[in-house]
């Protein structure tokens, strides 16, 4: 999940730092420039792989990565409910330089989301149902 994290990161950060004219534009949602979203978006996905890279504890890397997959649903959905049918620029302007139609980097964007969606709460569900162990006795 991290590395995954990363690689979008990377993608979002990469563009944010470009020229297209279409960074200028104001994202439906959020109603911050595209650049100003794809530069914090980019930087919080890279704070949160390299914590699940990094970090021991399974149940938190699961949690954040289930906080992070469900705002992206959240914020899909509202995409959604107001109307807007364009593929989400998620790769930012990276897709296009790298050959890759916009419908195409859509759906395999998609296909990400309910991964870490889908594996993060597992994880969760999973941690949940092991029983509790013992707290050892110092006596």
């Amino acid at each position: 999940m991290g590395g995954l994290l990363l690689i979008t990161s990377g993608a979002k950060i990469i563009s944010a730092l470009g020229n297209a004219p279409a960074l200028l534009n104001s994202d439906p949602i959020l109603l911050v420039s595209f650049r100003t979203e794809f530069f914090i978006v980019g930087v919080i996905e890279l704070l949160v792989g390299s914590v699940c890279l990094t970090h021991n504890d399974v149940r938190f890397r699961a949690w954040l990565v289930a906080w992070l997959s469900t705002a992206f649903v959240v914020y899909r959905t509202g995409l959604w409910a107001i109307g807007w049918r364009k593929p989400c620029a998620c790769l930012g302007n990276l897709a296009g330089a790298l050959g890759i139609p916009a419908h195409a980097a859509d759906t395999a964007m998609k296909i990400i989301l309910i991964y870490l969606l889908i594996s993060s709460y597992m994880i969760l569900i999973w941690l949940w149902r092991q029983p509790e162990k013992a707290p050892v006795s110092g006596t």
